[in-house]
């Protein structure tokens, strides 16, 4: 496994890999690696002759200089883990080497990024959207995989990718959960012991969610029932509970056309002292 920490070494090495014809998937992170980071990877070398990851822990989509101060880094044994997954190169750049002296473009996806975690951690989507366009560009995959538990995250990059013509399928990789359908989650480490039994609960109510909702119950009273099963549980505040398309996110919390329902998933983010957790599940299933 190579490690590179320039663009120019980056781009010499892909450069050679293209010249040979070999296709290149990408997994981007940003450390703390766990289980779903490396399902992506075995997805990538599914499809792919290479496998790039890169480690970037992107300042500009933290809403919050302490989330980010605090951010879990552990880059040696995440190299330990990329290189026992198969992983061909690690691009592992500073942050002068991504944002360099004078930068000051943002990519920006309307109001696709302006609801859920766009809405409730202010310039965080414009960060994630910024970042992985520099990252696409920079690494030239065949194609980029991401995980569906950050569901918008993947919809915002595919949207960005076809609206600038990046040459790049962008694919969502279903969500691994721990034994009790946790999410798994590089912030689940922050947990206390009593907070970790509790953040099961979300999961329950999105799938308890779904299935009232394929068996015609009213949208608007699952959801009040969710969000104070949450709030009962435990945990102490909810940014959102929503039921949004799985195409373009638009809200659909007053549909009552039944096939656009089951064509939604619903989406939860909500607090467990100073951890912020996310989930979503479709209707559909």
């Amino acid at each position: 496994m190579r490690i590179v920490k320039s663009k120019r070494d980056l781009r010499a090495l892909v450069s050679g890999w293209k010249t040979d014809k070999q296709e290149i998937g990408v997994v981007m992170t940003m450390g703390a690696l766990h289980e779903g980071h490396l399902s992506l990877v075995d997805a990538a070398k599914t499809d792919n002759d290479r496998v790039i990851a890169t480690i970037f822990v992107n300042p500009r989509q933290f809403d919050n200089k302490a989330d980010l101060d605090t951010y879990p880094v552990d880059t040696d044994a995440d190299l330990k883990k990329l290189e026992d997954a198969g992983v061909d190169l690690v691009y592992l750049p500073q942050a002068d080497e991504v944002y360099p002296k004078g930068y000051s473009t943002t990519v920006a996806v309307g109001s696709m990024q302006d609801c859920l975690c766009g809405a409730t951690r202010p310039g965080h989507m414009d960060g994630v959207t910024t970042v992985v366009s520099k990252l696409l560009i920079q690494t030239s995959p065949d194609r980029a995989y991401f995980g569906q538990k950050d569901f918008q995250q993947y919809l915002l990059i595919q949207r960005v990718a076809s609206d600038l013509d990046l040459n790049v399928d962008v694919i969502g990789v279903p969500t691994v959960r721990e034994d009790d359908n946790l999410a798994l989650s590089s912030r689940n480490r922050r947990l206390s012991e009593e907070q970790r039994a509790i953040a099961p609960t979300l999961y329950k109510v999105e799938s308890t969610i779904a299935d009232l909702i394929r068996q015609g119950e009213a949208v608007d009273h699952v959801l009040e029932w969710g969000r104070k099963v949450i709030l009962d549980s435990g945990f102490d505040r909810i940014d959102y509970l929503e039921i949004r398309s799985e195409e373009d996110l638009e809200l659909l919390g007053d549909v009552t056309d039944r096939d656009n329902l089951l064509g939604g998933r619903v989406f939860v983010a909500a607090w467990l002292g100073n951890t912020r957790l996310i989930d979503n599940y479709p209707i559909s299933r």
